[in-house]
């Protein structure tokens, strides 16, 4: 008797479920996105922490849409060099020595040598 209340349970269940579905869909569609596009957003300049911490990088089945990381780290690295370059402008301006041949960072932390290899 409870296995027969059970089968008649699942069967309304799934019978609810295929007429919610028919009658109200899956919600809006939206189109999908272009070919090497993505929906991850940063300014144009001026990239701040909110920035950064606000971003929402879309997951794939192992992991994140590396499209879309390497994306983000593409523009980040860009944002890093334009103030690097404008930071070097005003040291050249003010007479300021330059400290970056170093490679020493503030905390005694070291920078990771450059030898030329594309990470993957």
């Amino acid at each position: 008797m409870i296995l027969l209340y059970l089968v008649v349970l699942i069967l309304v269940a799934i019978v609810l479920f295929g007429v919610g579905s028919v009658l109200f869909g899956r919600g809006e569609r939206l189109p999908p996105l272009p070919r090497g596009t993505t929906a991850t957003v940063l300014p144009a300049s001026g990239i701040t922490r909110e920035d950064v911490d606000a971003l929402k990088i879309s997951q794939a089945l192992r992991g994140y849409n590396t499209a879309e990381v390497d994306w983000v780290l593409d523009r980040l690295g860009q944002e890093l060099d334009l103030l690097r370059g404008e930071l070097s402008a005003v040291h050249a301006v003010y007479g300021i020595e330059d400290d970056a041949g170093g490679k020493e960072r503030p905390g005694g932390a070291h920078a990771l040598p450059d030898d030329g290899r594309e990470e993957s």
